[in-house]
């Protein structure tokens, strides 16, 4: 399962880094590619039977207010923890840093994280990992949060683009192991961008 786990982690890794720059195409591929993944049995999370009949996932229309820029702090001697997940299995992840931004007047933050065991690996050395929650979870989207990845930023500002936040492959299936969203990820506010929900 850990190895399966991260083979899976390691095709979504292709999608949902940020530009500089909002750009409506670049959604558009995330979208398309993901979409493409989804439909292939080889990489597919879907079941059998939900690939079948499989045509695209639902997406929240683009939204340009979810594209923000938010200024990085990174957080030092912060000691790895193990993260839950929805088994008992438990990777081990350290907070790498805090995301502040604003939507909407409503100032927000964000602790970012890195995949400890990921992160050995020299092609996913700066990746960073943004798991969230928000007001639209278990309603219009997952009720388990979404995840969107990051790279680690070069100054001390770094772009989110919730257009691209995607749900945890146990969305799809329960015999994923997926992180739990931790609970100071937690936003108060509706996120109305990205994948939303699979099944009610």
């Amino acid at each position: 399962m850990r190895t399966l786990f991260t083979l899976l982690l390691l095709v979504q890794l292709n999608f949902g880094f940020g530009q500089d720059k909002f750009d409506v195409s670049a959604v558009a591929k995330f979208q398309k590619e993901l979409n493409t993944e989804y439909a292939e049995a080889k990489t597919s999370p879907l079941t059998a039977e939900d690939l079948a009949e499989f045509k695209t996932l639902d997406f929240y229309p683009v939204d340009e207010k979810f594209f923000v820029t938010a200024s990085f702090v990174r957080t030092e001697n912060e000691k790895p923890f193990e993260m839950k997940t929805s088994t008992d299995r438990k990777p081990l992840y350290v907070k790498y840093g805090e995301l502040s931004f604003t939507i909407d007047g409503q100032d927000l933050k964000l602790n970012v994280y890195k995949n400890i065991e990921l992160s050995k690996k020299e092609e996913y050395k700066d990746y960073l990992f943004l798991p969230f929650s928000d007001l639209t979870s278990g309603k219009e989207s997952y009720i388990g949060g979404k995840y969107i990845d990051l790279r680690i930023p070069k100054a001390d500002t770094i772009v989110i683009d919730f257009n691209t936040s995607y749900n945890p492959y146990c969305a799809y299936n329960p015999k994923y192991s997926c992180p739990k969203v931790p609970l100071e990820n937690d936003l108060n506010i509706e996120i109305k961008a990205g994948v939303k929900k699979f099944h009610d």
